[in-house]
């Protein structure tokens, strides 16, 4: 798992890709990338699946700023990222967020 920033020149956001291992997805046949940047939808942000097994998406940011996020599996089970650039609480029981900073 890994996030990617690339910062464009020409507005003040970066494009920020996205990546969730084979094994992290645990065999899943759908993954999402689901935060506050997109109204926590589930179905906004579908990840590819590579021929490698990895997933990724890449999603076009407001750069300074913080966005919580994780991945869906299935529709059914939520993946942190384990490089991502900090973690927050969820609110719910001692679940966490991953956090993204551009």
């Amino acid at each position: 798992m890994s996030l990617q920033k690339r910062y464009l020149k020409s507005r003040p956001e970066s494009k920020v890709t996205f990546t969730l291992s084979a094994a992290a997805a645990a065999g899943g046949s759908q993954v999402c990338v689901v935060g506050d940047f997109n109204g926590w939808n589930t179905e906004a942000n579908p990840m590819t699946r590579l021929k490698s097994g990895v997933w990724k998406a890449t999603v076009d940011l407001p750069v300074d700023r913080t966005y919580a996020f994780r991945y869906l599996i299935d529709g059914c089970t939520w993946e942190n990222d384990g490089e991502a650039d900090g973690y927050a609480p969820t609110g719910v029981g001692l679940e966490e967020n991953s956090l993204v900073k551009v």
